[in-house]
């Protein structure tokens, strides 16, 4: 294994017999290195191999900047959040999370307190996560004797969330929380109810909520297969639940310029009905 290019003296690119860019993590390892160097396997703490050449790219200069613990104890919390939610996570996660940590303790140290304006739906739409990203915080302060805000449990269950949805790109998974959030709160102001979060209504109901706002959000559409006689029926039999589905296809025809299928107004009603219903029980 030898080195093709040295970004830091932690980090070096190599190149596979493939001839594939791999970027190579481990502390001090290109001290007093050159290219053409052979590597020293026993320093290697983490191998990251992208395909996308843009992703490459910013991956490259981000993980030039971040110091060697960051991506140490990040690697340390990719291990254990893959135990504890039993599931594999998007290899991203390992410098996305690294560069959060690394900024939000910067930030900590400036004095700096960034507000989560979404932390009470982030814990209500994602628990698991929510739960397995406060383990991470606690590990956080401990490993480097801060005391970060629990706004930050929050960022990091978006990280962790992105990373369950195999996606590299958080700002989606954002604009999904966020319009999670929108259609949640239209629904409790229509009916003027605050909703069961242990209801297993209620956790269908997000469920359906986050794959909705993912396919809204990146253009995906239920085949309008649905016959109008079901539809019908079920706009009929659940009037009120319609009508806020309707409030809600008028926001989001306003807002995001998209237009509700039948059958996601369908499925929309069923859901909310249900919630709704066991709410008030």
């Amino acid at each position: 294994m030898r080195i093709d290019r040295i970004l830091n003296n932690n980090v070096v690119i190599i190149k596979d017999e493939n001839g594939e860019e791999q970027v190579v993590c481990g502390k001090g390892i290109a001290y007093k290195k050159k290219a053409g160097d052979l590597l020293s396997e026993k320093l290697i703490n983490k191998v990251f191999v992208l395909k996308d050449t843009a992703q490459k790219q910013h991956f490259q200069e981000i993980i030039s900047e971040i110091p060697m613990e960051y991506i140490q104890i990040t690697t340390e919390i990719v291990e254990m959040l893959t135990q504890t939610l039993e599931r594999k996570l998007n290899e991203a996660i390992y410098i996305s999370l690294s560069d959060h940590i690394y900024m939000a303790i910067t930030r900590y140290l400036d004095g700096v307190v960034v507000k989560n304006s979404m932390l009470w739906d982030i814990k209500r739409f994602y628990e698991k996560e929510y739960q397995a990203a406060k383990k991470v915080w606690k590990m956080i302060n401990q490993t480097f004797k801060v005391e970060l805000p629990e706004d930050e449990i929050g960022f990091i269950t978006l990280h962790i969330v992105n990373a369950e949805m195999d996606n590299e790109n958080l700002k989606q998974t954002m604009e999904v929380t966020k319009l999670m959030q929108e259609i949640s709160n239209i629904v409790r102001y229509y009916f003027s109810v605050e909703f069961n979060t242990e209801s297993v209504y209620y956790y269908r109901f997000i469920t359906h909520l986050k794959f909705f706002a993912q396919r809204l959000l990146t253009d995906k559409e239920y085949e309008d297969d649905q016959d109008n006689e079901l539809f019908n029926t079920i706009r009929q039999k659940y009037r009120t639940s319609y009508k806020c589905v309707e409030k809600i296809a008028e926001f989001i025809s306003r807002k995001y310029e998209k237009e509700l299928s039948d059958e996601e107004k369908l499925y929309l009603t069923i859901h909310i009905e249900r919630v709704i219903y066991k709410s008030r029980d």
